[in-house]
């Protein structure tokens, strides 16, 4: 009778379970956020001027030179960007990873600083110091040399200028990936192969590089993913040189007059090449493995560098240098001073480009109060939801789930200017009127942030052990209890690194963005854009040293958690 009155409970208990609610609304709400603009890009490229079907769109796109044209300088560009990533990233990885240079810890997190530094505000800076001439460092070469104007050391308004200015910051990509497969190579493999009379740059050469490259190779096809999928630098710095890439070519054809289906047909190659560039990718990622056999394997060693210790360490800080100390050095001069092309004195300080920011341009607060508002509403929606999602994708308690977590990783391989032609064309007419509003805006957020934020929470889920909430719910809870009581409390600081994750990737966003904001519906990151376009590198420096500010400061929260830190850099 007991037990009789007991199941009756646990029934009614169960009734009360929304897990098949959240599982219907999550579905609708991703399939929409997903496959809406994937559907809209195909009709367009697919119809012509009258509606009619057509392959007109893509005739037009491998015919027409002007758009041929940017789809090889892209790749050319991306393909640079990804061996120079390569060639930057890996001998700092092992000097990190696997030396004894002074200095390790500290030039780790400086190097992290740059995935915190938006790539276009860093195409910014270096416009500042290597302009033909303008630039601080061409001025500062024809003062020391006595030389004409125009006389230039280096120009960033090239395709050169272009690939080392995108390769600052996507080199930390291949670091982070070169660094962590150094450091999980078994120190008993090269003792072994030191035993057998190998050299140490035998035993590099034999077995720690062939461990290593695999993680290598992933890191330059995401370093060639990123160049490609980038519009914020290319726009910057390609177009006063005077060509495009495809990224930009695609915001062209929203100039007057729009050229809508043509915009949609050539955003499908870029999306093709993303789909083979991460499917390469994880392939290589899941081949890459050894095992050893006898029991745990031993940590790895380091190599003693001796008089060539300092040698590492300088060319560790010459790589900062260029990436971190230099561009941050420019903004906060170009900030504080009158003009640029003077050298710092007291006669040139000013707080002009401060008061002119904050009080007199009357975007900027506009701008920062839709930037913010955005931020904490996407970080907020994107963590509840990949929460949801890893939650029921990982448990299994609805039949079917493990789909959503498909959903959530598809836009991973939507490039942001795809997605922001994909929502234009889904959210500009009727019935879904929402472009000129924030929603638009929310929208791509979420979308383009889900992926990571799911890919975080889930890796969190699976380690946790689901034996906690079985026993919980053989206690009576219900699995609403469970998740308040038990799961909650667990997984608190992975929910709050990813709110942090996402907060920190909605600010920086630039490429979806640029072609969904209207006057009323900017935001930071495009009114640094359009002022660079009026050429007020002043006002710039200043919203460019704010963004920094908050984007270290959620960094900072994030680090003073427990693992908070590591799980924030280890997702970026």
């Amino acid at each position: 009778m007991v037990s009789l009155s007991a199941d009756r409970l646990s029934q009614r208990r169960e009734g009360v379970d929304p897990s098949g609610a959240i599982f219907a609304v999550i579905s609708v709400s991703l399939a929409i956020l997903v496959l809406l603009p994937l559907f809209w890009l195909t009709y367009y490229s697919l119809s012509g001027p009258q509606g009619q079907f057509t392959f007109a769109n893509f005739w037009t796109l491998f015919t027409d030179p002007t758009l041929r044209r940017p789809f090889v300088i892209s790749i050319g560009m991306a393909l640079g960007v990804g061996a120079l990533s390569c060639i930057i990233a890996t001998p700092l990885a092992w000097l990190v990873a696997r030396t004894d240079m002074p200095g390790r810890s500290l030039i780790r997190a400086l190097v992290t600083a740059s995935f915190v530094t938006p790539p276009f505000l860093g195409a910014i800076a270096w416009e500042i110091l290597a302009a033909p001439n303008s630039g601080i460092i061409n001025q500062i070469y024809r003062s020391i040399f006595d030389l004409p104007p125009y006389e230039t050391l280096v120009d960033i308004y090239t395709l050169e200028g272009l690939i080392f200015a995108i390769s600052c910051y996507t080199f930390p990509l291949v670091f982070t990936l070169v660094a962590n497969a150094f450091e999980r190579v078994p120190g008993d493999l090269e003792d072994a192969s030191a035993i057998l009379g190998g050299t140490q740059a035998a035993t590099l050469r034999r077995i720690t590089w062939p461990l290593v490259l695999p993680a290598m190779i992933a890191g330059a096809l995401i370093a060639i993913l990123q160049a490609l999928t980038m519009f914020g630098s290319p726009a910057i710095l390609a177009l006063p040189a005077g060509f495009h890439v495809i990224t930009t070519k695609i915001w062209s054809l929203f100039q007057f007059p729009p050229k809508p289906g043509l915009a949609a047909a050539a955003a499908f190659p870029l999306l093709a090449i993303t789909i083979v560039l991460l499917w390469a990718q994880s392939r290589i990622l899941g081949r890459r493995g050894y095992a050893v056999i006898g029991g745990k394997s031993g940590p790895p060693r380091l190599t003693r560098l001796g008089g060539w210790r300092w040698a590492g360490f300088g060319f560790a800080v010459l790589v900062l240098s260029l990436t971190v100390i230099l561009p941050y050095g420019a903004l906060l001069k170009t900030a504080f001073t009158k003009s640029v092309s003077e050298p710092m004195s007291w006669s040139n300080l000013t707080l002009h480009n401060f008061r002119f920011v904050f009080f007199e341009f009357s975007a900027t607060q506009l701008a920062m109060r839709n930037t913010f508002v955005l931020g904490f509403a996407a970080a907020t929606v994107v963590t509840t939801i990949a929460l949801a999602v890893a939650y029921l994708a990982s448990r299994k308690s609805i039949r079917g789930a493990w789909a959503l977590g498909y959903l959530a990783t598809i836009p991973i391989a939507i490039p942001g200017i795809v997605l922001g032609v994909g929502l234009f064309l889904s959210y500009s007419t009727a019935p879904f009127m929402l472009y000129g509003t924030l929603w638009i805006l929310l929208i791509a957020f979420v979308t383009i942030e889900m992926p990571a934020a799911y890919q975080q929470l889930s890796t969190a889920l699976t380690g946790m052990n689901p034996e906690l909430e079985e026993a919980s719910r053989i206690l009576g809870a219900t699995r609403t209890d469970t998740l308040r009581r038990i799961t909650a409390p667990i997984l608190r600081t992975s929910v709050i690194a990813t709110w942090c994750l996402v907060f920190i990737g909605t600010i920086r966003e630039l490429s979806a963005t640029i072609l969904l904001t209207t006057a009323n519906t900017k935001i930071v990151s495009v009114i640094i854009y359009d002022l660079n376009e009026s050429g007020d590198l002043g006002a710039i420096s200043v919203l460019g040293i704010v963004l920094l500010a908050v984007c270290f400061a959620v960094v900072f929260l994030a680090n003073r958690l427990p693992g908070g830190g590591s799980r924030l850099t280890a997702a970026r």
